[in-house]
C-alpha cells in the first residue's frame, strides 16, 4: 500500500518538538513530522474490511488505500509533535502489518468524543468520554464504566468491559501500554490494569479466530483527539509463551520432571529426554502416557516441530497401547501442516485438529523451529484449542457424527483417561508439561 509523496507533505506544518526517544527495544510509529509509515483507511465503506482488500489486486488496493488517504489528510495533521484528528474523516493505518506486539501510546481528547485502536486491523480498544451517565435505552454501550475495554466483544464477554475506570480528567493525557498476544489482549490505561489478558473476537467474523498479523489504526469518531508518543516493540516467541504460561496460572501440576520419565508409561524406549523436553526418536513411535488418569482437565505444552513433524496428544486415552486416533478420546494432531507433503490432507488432518473428526483453524502455527505454547481445555465432551494464544478449535466430539475414511472413533466419548504423545516417526519435542485437574485425577 503506497502514500502519495505530495499527500504526506502537504501534512508537514511548522518545525516539531524534539522527537521523543522510543523506549529501549521499541520502534516509532509515527515521526512527529509528517504521516510517512501511514496511510489512511475508510474500514466503514463497502468493501473496506481487511478480507475485500485482500481480494483485490495490488492496483486496485492501492488505488482505494490513495484514495482514502487523501480523505485522511482532510482531517489529520501535525502540531508541535502531535498527531490531530477534527473527529471526522477516513482512520489511520500503519503501512506495516504486526501479529505479538507491545504497544505504548497516548491520547488526550475531548467530551463526547469516541475513538479507538484496532490491532490487527480489528476493533478495537476503547476510547470513551468516560463523563457519560448510562444510558438504560442502550445497555451495551457503557462509557460510564472507563476506556480501555475491548468494546466489540460480545456484551458479556471477557473483557468486554475494563476492570476498573482509569481515564484522566479532559485536557490531560492518557497513556496506554497494550500487549497482544495471539488473540489474548491486555490493557494498561494510566498504569492501571483494565484488560487481563481477555481474547479479542473477530468483529469482522466472529467465526474465525483473530488474523495472525495486521495493521494498527487510530480511529476518528465524533471529536478531536490527539495522539503522541507512539511507539511499538514485535513480542518474540520466547516472551510470548512466557506471557501465555503465565495467565491464570493457578492449579497447574507438572507431569514432566524434565530429567526422566518418572510417572509414566508405554513406549518409553522409542523416546528420550534432551534439553528438559520429551523427544520422540527419529524413525521410532508408539505411545508415551501419563499413569495418572484424568477426566476434565487442562493440557499445557510447549512443542517444537522439525520439518514435516507427525505427532499427537493423546487425551483421555485408555492404555499406551490403546490406538490414540480411534481408542482415545481423540489425538490432538501435532503437525508441520506447511509442509509440502501435507498439503492434500484432509481438513480434520491438520495441526490442533481432532483427528479425523473436527478440523482446526489453521494458520496459527509458529515457523519450524520455534517453540509453540498449547493450551487444551477438555470438559466432558468439549475440547477447546488454543494455539500460540488463539483459539483454534472449539468443538463438541459428542456431537460429531462423520468421521475421515468412516472411521468409527469408539473413544471420542470416554470420560477419563491418560495424557500422552502419539509418535509417528519424526523427532517432535515436548516441554513444560501441566495439567489443571478439574477434578480428583485417579
Amino acid at each position: 500500500m503506497r502514500c502519495h509523496a505530495a499527500l504526506l507533505a502537504a501534512v508537514l506544518l511548522a518545525p516539531p518538538l524534539a522527537a521523543a526517544e522510543p523506549p529501549k527495544g521499541f520502534a516509532p510509529l509515527f515521526n512527529e513530522k509528517n504521516l510517512e509509515g501511514w496511510h489512511g483507511w475508510a474500514i466503514h465503506d463497502k468493501g473496506a474490511t481487511p478480507a475485500d482488500l485482500a481480494r483485490l489486486s495490488p492496483e486496485d488496493r492501492a488505488s482505494k488505500v490513495d484514495a482514502w488517504t487523501a480523505d485522511a489528510m482532510k482531517h489529520w495533521s501535525v502540531q508541535s509533535g502531535e498527531l490531530v484528528n477534527d473527529g471526522k474523516g477516513a482512520y489511520l493505518a500503519t503501512a506495516k502489518e504486526y501479529g505479538d506486539i507491545e504497544l505504548l501510546i497516548e491520547y488526550k481528547t475531548v467530551a463526547k468524543a469516541d475513538s479507538g485502536i484496532y490491532l490487527r486491523g480489528t476493533p478495537q480498544v476503547q476510547i470513551w468520554d468516560a463523563t457519560q451517565v448510562f444510558d438504560p435505552k442502550n445497555p451495551t454501550r457503557r462509557p460510564h464504566l472507563g476506556s480501555g475495554g475491548l468494546f466489540n466483544n460480545a456484551p458479556d464477554a471477557a473483557g468486554r468491559d475494563p476492570l476498573v475506570a482509569a481515564d484522566k480528567p479532559f485536557g490531560e493525557w492518557n497513556s496506554f501500554r497494550i500487549l497482544q498476544v495471539g488473540e489474548r489482549t491486555t490493557v494498561y490505561l494510566n498504569g492501571k490494569l483494565v484488560v487481563d489478558a481477555a481474547r479479542m473476537e473477530n468483529f469482522w467474523d466472529r467465526k474465525l479466530p483473530l488474523p495472525r498479523a495486521g495493521k494498527i489504526l487510530l480511529q476518528t469518531h465524533g471529536g478531536e483527539i490527539r495522539w503522541r508518543n507512539l511507539f511499538v516493540r514485535e513480542i518474540p516467541a520466547t516472551e510470548a509463551n512466557e506471557l501465555l504460561a503465565k495467565r491464570a496460572a493457578t492449579g497447574f501440576e507438572s507431569v514432566f520432571n524434565g530429567k526422566d520419565f518418572t510417572g509414566w508409561e508405554g513406549a518409553l524406549e522409542n523416546y528420550e529426554v534432551a534439553d528438559g523436553a520429551i523427544v520422540c526418536k527419529p524413525k521410532k513411535g508408539g505411545n508415551v502416557v501419563t499413569r495418572a488418569e484424568y477426566g476434565d482437565h487442562v493440557i499445557r505444552v510447549e512443542y517444537k516441530l522439525p520439518a514435516g513433524g507427525n505427532n499427537g496428544l493423546a487425551i483421555r486415552t485408555p492404555t499406551a497401547a490403546a490406538h490414540a486416533a480411534t481408542e482415545a478420546m481423540c489425538e490432538l494432531q501435532i503437525l508441520d501442516d506447511t509442509a509440502p507433503k501435507y498439503a492434500k490432507l484432509d481438513p480434520r488432518q491438520f495441526n490442533c485438529s481432532a483427528y479425523g473428526m473436527v478440523a482446526a483453524h489453521r494458520g496459527h502455527l509458529r515457523p519450524v523451529g520455534e517453540w509453540n505454547f498449547l493450551e487444551v481445555t477438555v470438559k466432558g465432551s468439549t475440547l477447546v484449542a488454543e494455539l500460540n494464544g488463539t483459539r483454534v478449535l472449539d468443538c463438541d466430539l459428542g456431537t460429531v457424527t462423520e468421521f475421515k475414511d468412516n472411521q468409527k472413533h469408539p473413544g471420542k466419548d470416554n470420560a477419563k483417561g491418560r495424557f500422552g504423545f502419539a509418535g509417528h516417526n519424526d523427532p517432535v519435542a515436548f516441554r513444560n508439561i501441566a495439567i489443571k485437574a478439574m477434578e480428583e485425577k485417579k
